[in-house]
Order: C-alpha cells, then sequence, then structure tokens
C-alpha cells in the first residue's frame, strides 16, 4: 500500500488502484462527495486535498473551477432534488467496499 498525506495530523492508506478511483469520482460530473465519503470515508475537504496534492496545478485549477460551476453536480444541493440515488439506474450495485466489482 502506498501512503498519501492529506494534512499534518492524518494520514490516510489508499492503494494505487482506490487512489486512481477516488480522483476518478472526483472529475464525474454526476457523482456526489457524499458517493465518495460513503465508499472511501473521505469527507470533501479531504478530497479537495488529495486532488490538489496528485494533480497537476493547472488540473487542480480546471477541476475546481468546474465542481464550482453550474454544470457540476458535485453537491446534493445543486442536484434535481428527484435524484436519489449515487449511481446510474443501470450502472452496476455500490457496495460498502472500498471498490465495486466490475
Amino acid at each position: 500500500m502506498e501512503k498519501y498525506k492529506l494534512n499534518m495530523t492524518e494520514i490516510k492508506q489508499f492503494t494505487e488502484r482506490e487512489l486512481d478511483r477516488i480522483i476518478e469520482m472526483s472529475w464525474e460530473d454526476r457523482t456526489p462527495f457524499e458517493a465518495i465519503l460513503f465508499q472511501f470515508g473521505l469527507p470533501e475537504k479531504e478530497v479537495i486535498k488529495l486532488m490538489r496534492s496528485n494533480l497537476k496545478e493547472s488540473s487542480f485549477k480546471r477541476w475546481r473551477k468546474r465542481v464550482n460551476s453550474g454544470v457540476s453536480q458535485k453537491h446534493l444541493k445543486k442536484r434535481n432534488p428527484d435524484i436519489t440515488r449515487f449511481k446510474c439506474s443501470r450502472q452496476r450495485a455500490i457496495s460498502g467496499n472500498k471498490i465495486s466489482k466490475r
């Protein structure tokens, strides 16, 4: 397992595969931060720190701009209230396991 430092007091350990999945979920417009919290136990602030430390500066700035725009639905309050799930209805089930079976 590789270690990724999130802040001065807390170190979370993620495999390369888990880290890739967190970054992938973070880039997806329709995957809310709550889904990342549910699967990996990372609140929004920690996801931001993880993205800042693992992306190039320009990529991180582009991601933050997109997350804070009206296009992204990363925050549940920005989503249509009729959407009550984290995933597409045709996607395989998201389990409490760290990474869904593909």
